[in-house]
């Protein structure tokens, strides 16, 4: 008897002390599935398998800002073409930068600039884009169970509220979210920041990354325009990274009551199953500038200038989970 209890007591105290060993030093490959952060793994390898000469590493899944030039040759070390991107013979690699280069003013022929600009703000509105589809499966996946009948889980309710909050609707209105949870047209997009931004040359694009000419009334965070008229005291917003731009302005089209019928005008493109057309689109974007029709003129003649409308059914590259590579 006193074995028994003897063997018992040692068992209970291995139990322990492995599970002891476990909080304080749990096992690598398994408290979490490996995740690939938004950007190159490492530097990144040319077609002949040499390194792209880097000289700058990522922080929080993006890149620091290079040069034109370095980032001109990862640009080619990826195979990152524009106009074959433009023609849907490939994907976009997934080169999320923290900010423009800072000599994007030095670039004088504008071809140049146009194609480097493009490229920089390309994948960070298809990664934008791709949340914000992920969001809406996920509400057409609970849309559909709540007509079943079926009842939400705990953290589904709690998710569905916080959407509800962030989108500015009622608390469980699917159909209203459904509406304001969608993508922007990579063409739409592109265009707008180049308009706002000078193609990347401007003073808030350099010093704050605002790419899309944001108005705040924050005291702290924004850029005080050199011309504001006397009397007014906004600001232009100013961003940590360029995907911050990005993110908030798509949520400002999303969101705000003066796009309404832009919100409007892409649930019926979707009703009808057809695709979501930036220069269509632009059309409700009176209200972004207080050029008005003259604004949304020169968006649409940017988007078919540029011939952007190729883009709006562009990709990212697919990233093998296995391996946490670019493919």
């Amino acid at each position: 008897m006193k074995f028994e209890h003897g063997a018992v007591g040692l068992v209970l105290a291995l139990v322990v002390a492995l599970v002891g060993m476990t909080l304080f030093h749990p096992p690598a490959g398994m408290t979490a599935a490996p995740v690939a952060k938004p950007g190159l793994p490492g530097p990144a390898a040319s077609p002949a398998g040499k390194a792209a000469p880097l000289d700058w590493r990522p922080a929080d899944g993006f890149f620091a800002s290079p040069s034109t030039s370095k980032l001109t040759d990862v640009f080619h070390s990826l195979g990152y073409d524009f106009d074959r991107i433009r023609s849907g013979e490939g994907r976009v690699p997934r080169l999320f930068l923290a900010a423009l280069p800072a000599d994007m003013v030095d670039i004088r022929e504008s071809k140049v600039r146009k194609s480097l600009f493009f490229r920089a703000l390309l994948p960070l509105v298809l990664q934008a884009n791709e949340e914000l589809l992920a969001d809406r499966r996920r509400l057409w996946h609970i849309r559909y169970r709540l007509l079943l009948g079926e009842h939400l889980k705990a953290a589904e309710r709690l998710w569905l509220a916080m959407m509800s909050e962030r989108y500015g609707v009622e608390r469980d209105d699917v159909d209203a979210l459904l509406r304001r949870v969608d993508i922007i047209p990579p063409s739409l997009a592109l265009a707008q920041a180049a308009e706002e931004s000078g193609w990347g040359t401007s003073r808030f694009a350099r010093e704050g990354n605002a790419v899309y000419g944001q108005w705040t009334t924050a005291e702290r965070k924004g850029l005080i325009p050199r011309r504001r008229d006397k009397g007014t005291t906004h600001k232009i917003k100013s961003f940590t990274t360029l995907f911050d731009s990005v993110r908030s302005y798509a949520r400002n089209l999303n969101t705000h009551r003066s796009y309404r019928g832009f919100r409007k005008s892409r649930a019926r493109l979707r009703r009808q199953g057809a695709p979501i057309d930036g220069i269509l689109l632009a059309g409700q974007l009176i209200r972004y500038s207080a050029r008005q029709m003259a604004y949304v003129e020169t968006i649409r003649g940017l988007i078919k200038a540029n011939n952007l409308h190729r883009l709006d059914d562009s990709r990212l590259r697919v990233i093998k989970p296995d391996r946490k590579t670019l493919i």
